[in-house]
């Protein structure tokens, strides 16, 4: 349903008052594939260029070069009602429920809203059952429909946003980052809740966050994100039980385990320095500044994503399928 092809996209950027402006490829060459009712993960940490992903898969953001395809037309070759139409298929859950929606507007208008965008999609006479009907699909009261965001709280907020997604009858749903900014036993809930809309409506889900154990028994696909560029990429079992670049190994042991009030030997993996900067990114493997295996040949030669001896394609030279993660 979606594939980004050799995806590159990113910014303009001053270096100073008044330096000259340069190019910061925030995407370097992405290739990523969801397919209908899956869910596909995009893991890495801060700046690594993951929003700029999502931002380009809604066609918020026009890509540098590649191309990104829904239903294997390109975005950039569709006319202006087809990208209206496309609006539809595609949408989009915030990282903060708080910020993300309008504090003016009631939760039923912040529902209804894209149906006056996108008129067809129901009738005017059905607007406060079909409102109804959803707030109850994503847990919430339909009484409340005419309360406003500031009273509710950050868990219902994510959920009204679910609902408003929703409401377009979508076959995509971009979750960026949409449970970071929940208490540990609310991000259950919602990934419960996304997991049953799924079974019940077969929408797919493209999901971006920066923490591996959220997503450990949601996603069905992991792709591990560094720098720009996608370093490994696999089923959920296969990223974790089998990690086998340094990068997801250091993922994988900053995420917190169930195992580790019993005193895990797990060794713990800490790396060392700062990510480098997208706007002079390092010859060679992007993560060899701080890669504990690095070597010569790491410093000069950017590694492919591809099969080496592992289950599951890997972009190292030195790749490891020692398990960290029981």
């Amino acid at each position: 349903m979606l594939e980004l092809v050799d995806l590159v996209a990113g910014y303009r950027s001053r270096q100073g008052l008044l330096g000259r402006r340069r190019d910061v490829r925030a995407v370097a060459g992405v290739n990523l594939t969801v397919h209908a009712g899956q869910t596909v993960c995009l893991v890495g940490e801060s700046g690594c260029g993951k929003s700029t992903v999502a931002r380009t898969v809604l066609d918020l953001l026009t890509p540098l070069s590649g191309e990104v395809r829904f239903d294997g037309r390109a975005l950039t070759t569709l006319t202006r009602p087809e990208r209206k139409a496309l609006r539809r298929q595609i949408q989009l859950v915030f990282q903060d429920p708080y910020a993300s929606l309008n504090p003016t507007m009631t939760v039923h208008d912040l529902v209804s809203e894209a149906w006056r965008i996108h008129p067809g999609i129901v009738e005017r006479d059905r607007w406060d059952s079909e409102v109804a009907a959803l707030l109850e699909r994503v847990g919430l009261n339909p009484g409340h429909a005419s309360r406003y965001p500031h009273q509710f709280s950050g868990g219902q907020r994510q959920r009204i946003s679910i609902a408003r997604a929703l409401s377009v009858r979508p076959r995509l749903i971009v979750c960026d980052e949409a449970v970071s900014a929940l208490d540990v036993s609310i991000q259950a809930q919602i990934l419960a809740l996304l997991k049953r809309l799924q079974d019940e409506l077969g929408v797919a889900y493209l999901f971006i966050t920066h923490d591996l154990g959220v997503v450990r028994h949601f996603a069905d696909r992991v792709a591990v994100m560094h720098l720009g560029t996608v370093v490994e990429t696999g089923d959920t079992e296969q990223i974790y039980e089998h990690p086998a670049h340094p990068y997801t190994q250091a993922l994988l042991s900053a995420a917190p385990s169930l195992d580790d009030w019993r005193g895990d030997d797990r060794e713990e993996i800490v790396l060392r320095g700062d990510p480098p900067s997208p706007l002079d990114p390092p010859s060679g493997c992007r993560f060899h500044t701080r890669c504990w295996k690095a070597r010569d040949r790491c410093r000069g030669d950017e590694p492919e994503l591809v099969h080496r001896g592992t289950d599951h394609p890997v972009a190292c030279h030195y790749p490891s399928e020692e398990i960290i993660v029981a």
